[in-house]
């Protein structure tokens, strides 16, 4: 097992160690005696209420894959970290404006890589934003509303690069966001709306 793997497997017992009853509560889940289920960035995922294991499906579970890291900490984060009366404040800032002291710093590298991924095909990213359920909004050459969950919004601006400058990528948060998980843990889920949106832009040419 890889470090990545072997997180996973250690998050499971944790979660097990949680109110699944708050939990449901808390974010209105779906449940039924073997699993909760909870939307993610267009998929419906489910957690096994036994031992823990997160699995996604497109089918209505006729099939299942196993989550991946990224899917599954951001997941177990939100259910087990979050703060028992969080709620949205329904301001956008950047990680930056959060001012929170940590290794994973602003992500600036991770956002210029990721925006220089996205340069030139608008149409291809505002296919794939739709796609997820997103919401236009009027700022940079594009920008959308994404439900990251359903009841957690986060907002994607985007600018093409040109003469002057690099492509721009910014991803804007609710500003009570670390009452809902942990500052890392925003880099586990921007990394996986932001595969996702790649992986529908590439199916959409």
């Amino acid at each position: 097992m890889n470090n990545y793997e072997i997180a996973v497997e250690r998050a499971r017992p944790l979660f097990l160690q949680h109110d699944q009853v708050a939990m449901i509560r808390k974010f209105h889940l779906e449940a039924d005696q073997a699993s909760l289920y909870i939307d993610f960035v267009g998929r419906r995922y489910r957690i096994n209420r036994g031992d823990g294991v997160i699995e996604w499906s497109e089918d209505g579970f006729a099939t299942a894959s196993t989550a991946s890291f990224n899917e599954a900490m951001t997941i177990y984060d939100i259910l087990c970290y979050s703060k028992e009366h969080c709620h949205l404040s329904g301001r956008f800032v950047t990680l930056g404006a959060l001012k929170y002291n940590t290794a994973f710093g602003s992500g600036d590298s991770f956002f210029r890589d990721s925006a220089k991924a996205l340069d030139g095909r608008i149409p291809d990213l505002e296919r794939a934003c739709q796609a997820l359920g997103g919401k236009k909004e009027a700022v940079g050459d594009t920008a959308w509303l994404l439900p990251l969950f359903d009841f957690l919004p986060v907002v994607l601006q985007f600018w093409n690069s040109d003469d002057e400058f690099p492509a721009s990528l910014k991803l804007l948060w609710d500003e009570n966001i670390l009452d809902y998980m942990h500052f890392e843990t925003t880099f586990y889920a921007a990394s996986h709306l932001l595969a996702r949106i790649r992986d529908g832009m590439d199916a959409a040419q």
